[in-house]
């Protein structure tokens, strides 16, 4: 099969996300409760969900660091993946959504296993000790990634375990004219991530794409 015959439409993502485990009920009443509260939905989907969990146990991650908490999904989905002793560190700026997913990863099963780090990413970030986690996911301000990929270089390990979303631009990454400032920032990314030397990288097309790479040096 030749390149060229690899055309991913919304028919194949729906074929894909049915045949990959779903929200379960808490899930579904944290988006439920989430939406009356008028809190965006740009949540991942649950297949980018899935995807990112086998990441991280193929990995064998055991800590991580989020940027961009919003309701809580992202960071308790990646918990879900950890081992007992394992945690996930996330990033919020915004209150209103730093105080929902608090009180929703209180009641979840992997309450003991997130904190939310309250401010801008680029604040928190310098303030983590080099080697204090092995895996990052960014899923926030898109003009900043390429500080908190820096950031989160910093912070990993060799080998260590780089996610970002959003890759393919709200799906008009092809398409959005040159002035749109969300695209642009999207675009500048994956070029600053493809030409990092640092980095090995592939953007996945599942959800609305997302970075996997691993730090090389």
């Amino acid at each position: 099969m030749s390149e060229d015959d690899s055309v991913l439409t919304r028919r194949h993502l729906a074929y894909i996300a049915e045949r990959t485990r779903g929200d379960d009920d808490f899930l579904a009443d944290l988006k439920a409760a989430a939406e009356k509260l008028d809190i965006p939905r740009i949540w991942i989907s649950p297949a980018q969900a899935s995807f990112m969990q086998i990441i991280l146990k193929l990995h064998g991650a055991k800590s991580v660091i989020e940027v961009g908490t919003l309701a809580g999904y992202s960071a308790i989905q990646m918990a879900r993946a950890l081992p007992a002793d394992g945690r996930v560190r996330t990033i919020e700026l915004e209150d209103k959504h730093a105080d929902f997913a608090e009180e929703w990863i209180a009641k979840s099963d992997v309450a003991g296993k997130v904190e939310v780090l309250r401010g801008a990413g680029v604040d928190v970030l310098p303030k983590l000790e080099p080697g204090s986690a092995d895996a990052c996911f960014l899923d926030a301000d898109k003009a900043n990634y390429p500080k908190y990929l820096d950031e989160c270089l910093r912070i990993l390990p060799v080998g260590g375990l780089i996610m970002a979303d959003n890759a393919l631009g709200f799906g008009r990454l092809l398409t959005a004219p040159e002035d749109d400032a969300g695209v642009g920032a999207v675009r500048r990314f994956n070029d600053y991530m493809a030409g990092n030397p640092r980095v090995h990288g592939v953007i996945t097309p599942i959800g609305d794409g997302c970075w996997v790479g691993v730090k090389e040096a």
